[in-house]
């Protein structure tokens, strides 16, 4: 595991916060040399904790724009809402722009959704059918049994490479979600994986073994053994990793 980026930290609080200050840096840099910066967020109680830290930093956040790396099929002001989470942990506080906020419509149905959200991140990146928009920072998490995004064990889609997003059903409520795929997902300039929690101890372990295997463990994509890859971990959730 020595060519795996990873930074293990005490608790849940300062590993969000090394997360977020890492996220400034990659974003910051890229503003030196582009007009925007691109970042694509997630959802859970820890992306909490790095969103109240990230309204903190210095960044001209008007020159940066913001992505769902999935959602729930739900309206944006319902407490499972992703989209919801990061308007008031993040969007508001921060004052982002509502022109630099690109959501996920999910109070469409899961394919409509889908179709919509392909449709503006093409247009935004102007990516032509089959170009894969490139991120410049995607932040992601890993559930206890390895899915990222909305992509679980199993699902066929991990093996979609051309699409960006699409309508999936998973095995947890709210069932019905849009996802980011493994295409954008692995064409990142960089990815930050920010995990908590002892439930993911097996995962981790096995997500950054000496098995490619993202169809069992699709927190893999795009950040096996990929130097584009930062992991963020505490303790617990490190707890079954070589020493």
């Amino acid at each position: 595991m020595s060519d795996v980026n990873l930074h293990v930290y005490a608790t849940p609080s300062d590993t969000a916060s090394a997360c977020a200050t890492r996220v400034v840096e990659l974003l910051n840099d890229r503003l030196q040399r582009a007009r925007f910066a691109t970042l694509a967020v997630s959802g859970g109680s820890t992306p909490a904790l790095m969103f109240r830290i990230l309204v903190t930093c210095k960044v001209d956040w008007t020159r940066v724009h913001f992505f769902q790396v999935d959602e729930r099929r739900v309206p944006p002001d319902d407490a499972q809402s992703n989209y919801r989470l990061a308007q008031a942990e993040l969007f508001a506080p921060a004052g982002i722009p509502s022109e630099n906020i690109h959501r996920i419509y999910g109070e469409l149905t899961a394919e409509g959704a889908a179709m919509r959200y392909n449709a503006e991140v093409r247009d935004f990146f102007k990516a032509e059918p089959g170009v894969m928009p490139i991120f410049d920072v995607i932040h992601r998490g890993m559930g206890a049994e390895a899915h990222t995004a909305s992509l679980f064990p199993g699902d066929p889609l991990i093996g979609d490479t051309t699409g960006i997003a699409a309508a999936v059903s998973v095995p947890v409520a709210p069932h019905e979600r849009i996802t980011m795929l493994t295409g954008p997902l692995t064409a990142a300039r960089h990815t930050v994986m920010l995990v908590a929690g002892s439930d993911k101890a097996y995962a981790l372990k096995e997500t950054l073994g000496s098995r490619h295997e993202p169809f069992h463990f699709p927190a893999q994509i795009g950040t096996w053994h990929s130097p584009r890859a930062e992991w963020f971990v505490d303790f617990p959730a490190a707890a079954q990793l070589p020493k």
